[in-house]
């Protein structure tokens, strides 16, 4: 049997984690914006700083599925601590290093490897204890808040690392940060998490080696096709809104005479809808029907994509990208809310973890066929006045931007027809009838603590 704990679990419990969490972010998020200005200060090269992404996400990638394997096998506070103590060792590394005054840029790809190796747990572990700890009921205001700690520190992060970088300089962010890490492991150790109980499906699943169980994620979602069906949502949905945001930047600045200003309003003005969709769902919970904030969500998330590509500049930008950005959390925690309710606890590691490998195939995807439609087919027609439909043509503007608004205009459609399309499946449409709930199952012995 679990053994009882007088530590907070429960909501109080979830949300004294989400505290430190939130707070460590926040840090994190300082310490990378003044990283990347020092990168830039030291190579002054973009392809620099992107083989920094490409040294995070490889190893990433590469250990996804065996970090979902760990997630179930072993203790999830144990798991939930692993993406902050990677996370932390990489910090401490940089601090050592600046601290000496020996930091180089290249150092900064070592620590992209132990922070990606870190961040492969965070998630899977994160959302299947999530699922042991918050009332199914709560599941998704649990997600909304969830959704600020992705969006809040953006806000507020630049601004702070502006402010406190001429005072207290690299190193002394980088101790704001390593003090955070510190705080999140206190609040994991502070609070009780319910290891999960173990299901029929979880003990047949680990009869194999651990290859074996890392492919389990990936086959209990295929022999489910409400499962399957959203999470093609999501890679279609994904897939356009990469494709679109991919030439979000370069359009903006091409029609605003390359004004970085105006850039960083837009950008603002998304965090900022990110926030307040984050509060509403952490203040609604979302539809009763959590697949209508998946498929509605996407949907208005779509229009508000199409809308960005229309002339109009700042106010229609500005438009756009907040009701896309505030019905982000809606599809997000919708859709997690129904994964955690329907996917047995003690399987929720190796088979989030393969949800979001999925998810993920569409990001060295989308840049290379946005970019190439916009450079070699879109733009030159527009610069051409050819290729554009008069009707067409009086929403996106002509000439130099054109060709980059007509694709987010299409891509955004796209995107709002990917979720209207869920409507017309069943799988999808009725996945919480057809699917049912975890907790219904009969149980098998609870795992120990």
């Amino acid at each position: 049997m679990e053994k009882t704990s007088n530590r907070p679990s429960g909501m109080f419990g979830f949300t004294i984690v989400w505290i430190g969490q939130i707070v460590s972010v926040l840090a994190s998020s300082m310490s990378q914006f003044a990283l990347t200005i020092f990168m830039f200060n030291e190579t002054g090269s973009a392809l620099a700083m992107g083989t920094m992404q490409v040294f995070f996400i490889t190893p990433f990638l590469l250990i996804s599925p065996l970090a979902g394997v760990w997630v179930d096998r072993y203790n999830r506070k144990l798991m939930m601590m692993v993406s902050d103590i990677g996370a932390g060792i990489a910090t401490i590394i940089i601090l050592v290093l600046q601290a000496l005054g020996i930091l180089e840029y290249w150092h900064l790809y070592g620590a992209s490897i132990i922070y990606g190796l870190g961040m492969a747990f965070q998630w899977p572990a994160y959302s299947a204890a999530i699922s042991t700890m918050v009332p199914k009921e709560q599941l998704g205001r649990a997600n909304g808040m969830m959704s600020l700690i992705e969006a809040g520190p953006q806000v507020i992060a630049p601004i702070l690392t502006g402010a406190l970088l001429p005072v207290i300089a690299l190193t002394g962010i980088l101790f704001l940060d390593v003090i955070s890490f510190l705080l999140a492991i206190g609040a994991l150790l502070f609070v009780h998490i319910p290891q999960p109980v173990r299901s029929e499906e979880g003990v047949e699943s680990q009869t194999g080696g651990i290859l074996s169980e890392a492919a389990y994620g990936f086959k209990y979602i295929f022999a489910r096709p409400s499962l399957l069906g959203l999470q093609m949502v999501f890679f279609f949905g994904n897939l356009f809104a990469g494709i679109g945001f991919t030439v979000l930047a370069p359009m903006i600045l091409t029609r605003s005479g390359g004004d970085s200003l105006v850039f960083g309003t837009v950008e603002s003005a998304g965090a900022i809808a990110a926030v307040v969709g984050g509060v509403m769902m952490s203040a609604w919970g979302g539809f009763k029907r959590r697949v209508h904030g998946v498929l509605l969500g996407w949907m208005i998330s779509g229009i508000g994509m199409a809308i960005i590509g229309f002339t109009g500049g700042l106010p229609i930008w500005i438009t756009g990208v907040a009701i896309t950005a505030i019905a982000s959390p809606l599809v997000n925690a919708s859709n997690q809310a129904i994964w955690q309710s329907k996917v047995s606890s003690d399987l929720q590691g190796r088979v989030f973890s393969a949800r979001r490998l999925i998810a993920w195939l569409t990001n060295p995807i989308s840049p290379l066929i946005g970019g190439a439609l916009a450079d070699f087919v879109l733009e030159p027609a527009a610069l051409a006045g050819t290729g554009l439909p008069s009707v067409l043509s009086n929403l996106v503007g002509m000439g130099a931007g054109a060709g980059m608004g007509t694709l987010i205009v299409f891509c955004g459609l796209a995107s709002a027809l990917t979720g209207m399309a869920g409507y017309f499946f069943n799988s999808i449409r009725n996945a919480e009838s057809i699917l049912p709930d975890h907790d219904s199952l009969p149980p098998q012995e609870p795992e120990l603590a």
